[in-house]
This record gives structure tokens, C-alpha cells and sequence, in this order.
């Protein structure tokens, strides 16, 4: 007897053995589906996040473009801001350049400084705000990019065909933008 008892209690134990084996067959069974799923979800959710990546990579460049594009435009707008100022003082230029060359002419002493001062400190303060004489003189070549020619006249000498026989009104730059052309006459 003593030998059943220790076998009825084997029998007892192999029976919850084998259903804990049919679980884990079952389990087992659902697995490949259940993965087959996750790596789906998987997929979907890394596309997804690869998606997103790509358009915020693509803002973030955008807006970097947007951020140059707004600075450029910022420095542009301070360099040329006083542009039309500068051009309608340009006459006043013109009106003391001449007034000066009639004055030298004069004796008075006390008319002369005065003049040549105010004179003087308006180009400074033109010059400083970024106003450019653009070089032009006699005998220089002609170049319709950079001159405004008038009129021709007869060449006064053979090598002056094509030249600048005289300077009619200078021309100015602010910063690298001709904000007037020299107006010039040329041999012909």
C-alpha cells in the first residue's frame, strides 16, 4: 500500500502538469499573432514618427531660412533708410558746390570761411551717414554702367574719343548702391 500512496499522488500531480502545458501551447498559439500585430503597430507608430521628423526638420529649415531672410532684409532697410533724405539733399549739395566756386572768387574773407565751414560740415555729416562721392574725372573712359552721359561733343584731341570730356554733376553711393549716376559728357 504504501507503494500506491506515492502513486495516487503522482497521478494527482500529473494531471495539473499537463494543463499548465496546454496553457503554455495555447500561449504559445497566440503569440505569432499577437507579434504579427506588434510589429505591425511597431512599423506604423516608426513611419509615424519618421513623418514627423521629416516635417519638423523641415520647419526648422524653413525658419532658419525666414530668420536670414528677415535679417538681410533688416540690414538693407537701416543701410538704405535714408535714401530718399539723401537724395533730396543732394540739390543742397550741388547749390554749395557751386556757391562755393563763386565765393573763392570773392575777397571777403569772413564769407569765404563761413561758407567753406557750413559747406564742409554738411558733407561730413552726409559722409557720415554713408554718402559716397563716386570718382569721376576728366579723361576718365566712358562706362554706361557706372555714367550718365548728357551729351557728346567733338573730341578736343584724338585720345579723348570716348572719354568723359567734362563732369556735369557728381554722383553719390550709399553704401554699395548708386543712389545717382555722375552725369558726364563724352568725346565723340
Amino acid at each position: 500500500m504504501s507503494t500506491q500512496e506515492n502513486t495516487e499522488p503522482l497521478e494527482n500531480d500529473a494531471a495539473p502538469i499537463k494543463d499548465v502545458d496546454s496553457n503554455v501551447e495555447e500561449t504559445n498559439n497566440n503569440t505569432p499573432e499577437d507579434s504579427a500585430e506588434e510589429k505591425d503597430e511597431l512599423t506604423i507608430a516608426q513611419e509615424a514618427l519618421a513623418d514627423e521628423k521629416d516635417k519638423f526638420l523641415r520647419l526648422f529649415a524653413e525658419f532658419e531660412n525666414y530668420k536670414k531672410r528677415t535679417s538681410k532684409e533688416r540690414i538693407e532697410l537701416f543701410k538704405t533708410a535714408g535714401q530718399e533724405v539723401l537724395s533730396s539733399l543732394l540739390p543742397v549739395l550741388d547749390d554749395f558746390d557751386r556757391a562755393q566756386k563763386v565765393i573763392e572768387k570773392s575777397e571777403d574773407t569772413a564769407v569765404k570761411e563761413g561758407v567753406n565751414l557750413i559747406h564742409d560740415k554738411l558733407k561730413n555729416t552726409l559722409k557720415s551717414k554713408g554718402l559716397e562721392v563716386v570718382e569721376v574725372s576728366n579723361g576718365d573712359s566712358f562706362n554706361a554702367d557706372i555714367h550718365e552721359a548728357i551729351t557728346q561733343i567733338p573730341a578736343p584731341s584724338e585720345d579723348m574719343k570716348g572719354k568723359i570730356v567734362d563732369v556735369i554733376e557728381k554722383g553719390y553711393k550709399l553704401g554699395d548702391k548708386t543712389i545717382r549716376f555722375p552725369k558726364v559728357v563724352t568725346g565723340n
